[in-house]
């Protein structure tokens, strides 16, 4: 019995180890045979690797083929990080690193773990690094295992720090950037633009990056290179700016606000106090294109100081509270009451709507009263019967009162001419951005009901009303409450106003130029595009332009002293503002344009807590314009006007 229980325990056996090997065989089949390619060719991958580096970028060219930003070779320090694999070994390399090369060992360390560059890249360490510290390192090579000296292509600005707020910055991409640029080929530690036209036309200045098949060892090493592909250079871009027109409206601009600091705040009547001038902009427009000729913000920034990596420190201090926040481009981003450069609106509101026409006049005593509130003019200066025209001139503020009084007095009656302010705004392009490619640009706002009773809804302790009050209106037709702009807005209104109607796309760029292999470019010139068409009466255009032109041309304009002196076959029309800000010192605006009949150039300058439109914004305006005119400039200098029409 107990063979025949052996026997039978032996055959049991037997058949699982029969199983076994059956099943072993049908596996090696599966493995070599069914699936042997499959395997082969994820075998055969783990030993190839693609290494992708960047392309060269665009160059970035002013209208009249001057280079503003283009690349250069900077001798680079970079370190092999699969030659150090060695703890021992790294942390003795990159001590002696830290002393050859005067970096902190920290930022050697930091750049070296960073994972987000390809471990098959070499990692630089330190850019523009001096020849005998580079010679050095191969001169004693064995203390150096994987640190290699490379040439490497950064941006470099043959001009110099001119225009940085429309050239922007370019840096390191982040997460969020790579997460939002999937499927362009991005990868970690490639360079990306940030701001302005290095942002806003990225997609042509970066170029196809070149790439390269390794073979690599078990280790990871690179044994060869398979295969290379070179880069494809980016586009060049041609810019609507004039170099020589952008060097005076940026000197013009800071030249003006550092000599309005210098000025006393007269409003200020309980203590000496001067203008703080924080912040301001200049742009010159050619309003029947749209392209932008000169833009300058202030405060201004270094784009240089991004090359190769900005520090944290003075990042933080580009954007410390009391820097003016140089990083921000004012004339895109910057957002202010318009004051009585609104009243282009007004008037065309007040002309369609028929509260007045071309030829009504307006007794001025200096102030006008709404429901139980007095309104005045600008220190209560009183102009007698006035005309549309006049009223322009000299800025006077009750007869737009009167516009704004009549037309809430419609809306109330559910008129629709009662809008006409917000209407004509919206139409001439407030309200919303303007277009302009280059990025990060503020919308302002036109305040109405709707506006009212949402923020109302949203803070009823500071906003109580829910209504439009009449005096709410009132303000609104000289630029004033709650409605804001920003210059680049105010710049494309007025061109609209003078080109015959056409709201048109503000563009920095007017041609693209793309190299092929053997060094040709194919040129794509930008259109123009028209964002919005206003119809205005010819009658009406000519009325206001009359009133613009006596803003320069009378002696009552309130910029007739600013352009004491200025060539008499160079006709400028224009018109002053000052926007009051609670708790800030005034606003100070001017919008010019040039010549008057047939105009070439507008140009807006704002300037934030820096007084009177005339005295401030107006003189940056001049010499802006002189700029463009090739004509002498005019010395910087505060001018002093009378607190009466000078808004």
């Amino acid at each position: 019995m107990s063979d025949q229980i052996r026997e039978k325990r032996i055959g049991i056996v037997g058949v699982v180890l029969i199983a076994i090997f059956l099943t072993m065989v049908c596996r090696l089949w599966y493995l070599q045979v069914a699936n042997g390619e499959e395997f082969r060719q994820v075998a055969s991958a783990n030993h190839y690797r693609i290494v992708q580096s960047e392309a060269p970028r665009g160059r970035i060219l002013d209208t009249n083929g001057v280079v503003l930003v283009d690349n250069r070779i900077a001798r680079s320090i970079v370190v092999e990080r699969l030659e150090l694999k060695d703890e021992k070994l790294k942390k003795k390399v990159i001590q002696q690193l830290s002393i050859v090369l005067g970096v902190d060992r920290k930022t050697i360390e930091t750049r070296i773990a960073d994972q987000r560059v390809s471990q098959y890249k070499p990692v630089p360490v330190a850019i523009d690094v001096d020849i005998d510290k580079i010679q050095y390192i191969k001169e004693h090579q064995e203390d150096f295992p994987g640190v290699d000296a490379i040439p490497l292509p950064i941006r470099r600005y043959p001009q110099g720090n001119i225009a940085p707020h429309v050239l922007g910055y370019v840096g390191e991409i982040f997460e969020d950037e790579l997460e939002a640029n999937k499927g362009d080929d991005y990868q970690i530690g490639d360079t990306i633009g940030k701001s302005g036209v290095e942002l806003a036309y990225e997609k042509y200045l970066r170029g196809t990056p070149s790439t390269s098949k390794v073979e690599v060892d078990r280790n990871g090493s690179v044994i060869r290179t398979v295969k290379y592909t070179p880069p494809i250079p980016g586009d060049d871009l041609v810019l609507s700016i004039d170099a020589t027109t952008q060097k005076v409206a940026e000197e013009s601009l800071a030249g003006q606000i550092e000599q309005t600091r210098k000025q006393q705040d007269k409003s200020d009547k309980a203590k000496f106090s001067t203008f703080k001038a924080p912040s301001g902009s200049i742009t010159l427009l050619d309003p029947n294109t749209g392209l932008v000729r000169a833009m300058a913000s202030y405060p201004t920034y270094d784009p240089e100081a991004f090359v190769g990596g900005i520090s944290t420190t003075d990042y933080q201090a580009l954007n410390a509270p009391d820097s003016g926040f140089p990083l921000n481009n004012w004339a895109t981003q910057g957002q202010y009451a318009p004051g009585s450069t609104f009243k282009l609106i007004s008037s065309i509101a007040g002309l369609k709507s028929g509260i007045i026409t071309t030829n009504s006049t307006f007794n001025d005593t200096g102030s006008l009263k709404v429901s139980d509130v007095e309104f005045f003019n600008a220190g209560k200066q009183v102009n007698g019967t006035i005309t549309l025209p006049t009223a322009l001139t000299v800025s006077s503020d009750t007869f737009f009162y009167n516009i704004g009084s009549k037309l809430w007095s419609l809306q109330r009656k559910k008129n629709p001419e009662g809008d006409a302010i917000q209407n004509t705004a919206r139409e001439f392009g407030f309200g919303k951005p303007t277009g302009i490619p280059i990025g990060n640009e503020s919308k302002g706002r036109i305040a109405d009901q709707e506006w009212k009773k949402r923020i109302h809804e949203a803070d009823p302790v500071n906003f109580p009303y829910a209504e439009w009050l009449p005096g709410e209106n009132v303000f609104a037709a000289i630029g004033q409450g709650d409605n804001l702009a920003t210059p680049i807005q105010l710049a494309t209104a007025y061109s609209a106003f003078l080109n015959g109607g056409k709201v048109l796309q503000p563009q920095l760029v007017q041609e693209i130029r793309k190299f092929d292999k053997k060094g040709k470019y194919k040129s794509t010139l930008i259109k123009v595009k028209v964002n919005n068409t206003v119809t205005v009466d010819p009658n009406y255009i000519a009325t206001i332009k009359q009133g613009f032109a006596g803003v320069v041309s009378s002696d009552k304009g309130t910029a007739h002293s600013v352009f004491a002196g200025w060539p008499g076959n160079i006709t400028v029309g224009g018109k002053t503002g000052t926007a009051e800000v609670q708790g800030k010192q005034d606003t100070s605006l001017f919008v010019g344009f040039s010549p008057v009949d047939n105009p070439q150039y507008v140009a807006v300058s704002v300037v934030e807590q820096a007084g009177f439109g005339a005295a401030t914004a107006a003189p940056i305006v001049r010499r802006t314009l002189e700029g463009a005119y090739g004509l002498p400039l005019s010395n910087f200098g505060y001018v002093t006007v009378s607190d009466g029409g000078a808004r």
